[in-house]
């Protein structure tokens, strides 16, 4: 919509959506626990390996939903679709770790609670990836508590475990309480001692947060307010082990969420509700702001995108879930994902980088070094070796009958019709919502200089998303004969369609860079870097010899993160570290490279120093193994 609409609608919202409960109601308490990194691992889950009592008594006596997705499988953008109630993609924060504007007439949700009367705490995690407005949160530390509200006043509650987290996972010295002979190991992870520990410690924390949660429990039921608090847990995206954590497959985005609404506030539960119950709804993050609104009242804001699935504004089931990956710290990618009851279909815009790149965070991880040994050792199946391969452009898993998602139906002719139906969905969902993702990351923020990504988004003038979605489908399709149609579109007036089409080159490899060897060449000069860089790299890697000198002078000019924005830097360092070999006789330039910048956000921490060790490293070992 234009962007004088959205505001439109924002006022209205503002004059006529904030509709509280009557002063002589009683409104309920909300406690949020939540864990990190763990998917539904849960003996209430029929996972007979897991030990965890507490959780299982909470689902006895409350509802369990049985398909929760947490649409994005890495935490911040996870967290920053939780607090808005709009999917990452529309505000362009979908990217680890990112921190771009919010549109004024938005809001976090707790800022809506806290008008209404609401006591709002977080203990204590944030990580959002838009800018924080004032007034959020009463308090937000590790000292926040229900407890300091004031008296009589309804409160709503986080309480964020983090003993499962994926770095608790590798967390050595460590006492074994599960036995790792006994855990199942799916059928994407090779059998080594070392995954088994790592499967088995990921099931020790689970019961060290299980007992977390119940002392929250306990503390609400001394303090008598047991039966005036809704209660939600939920884990913040799919398990830590690798191909969970930041695959945005079922195995990444699947999480546990348990819902206890007391007797007292029945009218407020869902029709499915009933103790011990379980909800087949489709159900995500991206719809509880808008439930916690319903919850207390209140009619979720016109420009929320979730849908509220209990609470007196319930909007009815939804047809399917969404999710999305971006950048995962230092490494590129873009993937859209969509699920129905039973089917995964994901849609891959980058199929040349593979799920397994070399992320250094998740490296830590000795399930991921030890899977990747494997790999260049040739010891793998092909199940197992799919991670770390090339993607295919697009995904269909069964999970009735692949509930690990390694066999994949995108080609057979049975499942077309599920495959066009899933992917139209996820078209649909692209325009909806204006994905913003489709721009290369550098400009989501050149381009909302003066307003933000959202309203940007929602401006056609500013962002041709039609013609730009449509480049990006066909550069990152198997389309035949598509090559010489991408070398035209490096001509194209906006320099998003000119970066497709020059990705759409280098996807194609030496079949794309032949067809377009001259346009590619004369994009080395565009106004866009990232449109440069992307040429370079596609040249360099699958062009002629006498190329490469340029390539490489291009690519380390970009590189130098105190001339270059860091989403230039970032974006250029993947590329030199992607060419292997070739990037040899730039090795003393990209020493030479600054690490950082006063100017880099925070957030993007270290990430150009672990692009230059990555490659630098790489390259002196080949020298070495070459001696």
């Amino acid at each position: 919509m234009p962007r004088i609409v959205a505001i439109v609608l924002a006022a209205v919202w503002l004059l006529c959506g904030q509709r509280v409960w009557s002063q002589d109601a009683p409104r309920p308490n909300i406690l949020w626990i939540t864990s990190e990194d763990n998917g539904p691992h849960l003996g209430c889950y029929g996972d007979a390996y897991a030990t965890t009592p507490q959780l299982d008594a909470l689902a006895a006596k409350g509802l369990r939903y049985l398909t929760c997705w947490s649409n994005a499988p890495v935490c911040a953008p996870a967290r920053t679709t939780i607090i808005t109630g709009v999917y990452p993609t529309s505000t362009g924060s979908e990217h680890m770790r990112s921190n771009v504007r919010m549109p004024g007439f938005m809001k976090m949700y707790p800022q809506i609670l806290r008008e209404a009367g609401y006591y709002c705490t977080n203990n204590s995690k944030e990580d959002y990836n838009l800018e924080k407005p004032p007034g959020v949160w009463d308090e937000s530390s590790g000292k926040a508590h229900w407890k300091n509200r004031r008296s009589g006043q309804p409160f709503f509650a986080i309480f964020n475990h983090t003993v499962t987290h994926e770095s608790q996972i590798r967390k050595r010295p460590h006492r074994a309480v599960h036995d790792p002979a006994k855990v199942r190991i799916p059928a994407y992870h090779p059998d080594t001692p070392e995954v088994r520990q790592d499967w088995a410690q990921y099931y020790d924390n689970l019961t060290t947060l299980d007992g977390l949660v119940g002392k929250n429990l306990q503390e609400l039921a001394e303090a008598g307010l047991a039966e005036n608090t809704i209660v939600f847990y939920f884990g913040d995206h799919g398990s830590g082990m690798p191909r969970s954590k930041r695959s945005p497959c079922d195995s990444g985005l699947h999480v546990p969420l348990l819902v206890y609404i007391p007797e007292r506030f029945a009218h407020l539960r869902p029709k499915e509700y009933q103790q011990g119950g379980t909800s087949d709804r489709l159900v995500s993050f991206v719809d509880l702001a808008p439930t916690l609104l319903s919850l207390v009242g209140m009619k979720p804001a016109e420009w929320m995108q979730g849908h509220a699935f209990a609470g007196q504004h319930d909007a009815g089931p939804q047809q399917y879930l969404f999710g999305f990956r971006g950048r995962m710290d230092e490494r590129l990618d873009l993937i859209r994902s969509v699920r129905d009851q039973r089917y995964v279909y994901v849609r891959q815009f980058m199929p040349h980088k593979p799920y397994g790149q070399h992320v250094s965070y998740m490296f830590e991880t000795p399930t991921t070094r030890v899977w990747k040994q494997l790999f260049d050792a040739g010891k793998l199946n092909a199940a197992q070796s799919v991670f770390f391969q090339r993607k295919a452009p697009e995904e269909l898993y069964d999970l009735q009958s692949d509930p690990d998602e390694v066999h994949n139906l995108a080609g057979r002719p049975e499942h077309q019709a599920t495959l066009e139906r899933l992917r139209g969905a996820q078209r649909d969902l692209v325009f909806k919502i204006r994905d913003v993702g489709f721009l290369p990351e550098n400009e989501i923020h050149t381009r909302s200089v003066n307003s933000s990504p959202y309203e940007v988004g929602h401006d056609d003038t500013d962002y041709p998303l039609k013609r730009v979605f449509e480049t990006a489908e066909l550069a990152a399709s198997d389309r035949a004969n598509s090559a010489e149609s991408l070398g035209k579109l490096l001509k194209d007036a906006d320099s998003a369609v000119r970066y497709w089409a020059a990705l759409g080159l280098l996807i194609r490899q030496e079949k794309g860079v032949g067809a377009a060897r001259n346009e590619l060449r004369a994009a080395l000069e565009d106004t866009s870097p990232s449109v440069r860089i992307v040429a370079a790299q596609a040249l360099a890697q699958y062009g002629e010899p006498a190329d490469v000198p340029k390539c490489l002078d291009v690519l380390v000019e970009l590189a130098d993160v105190k001339q270059q924005k860091i989403y230039i830097a970032v974006q250029a360092l993947n590329a030199l570290d992607e060419l292997d070999e070739k990037t040899r006789p730039a090795i003393d330039a990209i020493r030479s490279l600054p690490s950082g910048d006063k100017s880099t956000p925070q957030r993007l921490g270290d990430y150009i120093q672990r692009l230059k060790t990555k490659t630098l490293g790489d390259l002196t070992s080949s020298n070495e193994q070459n001696k």
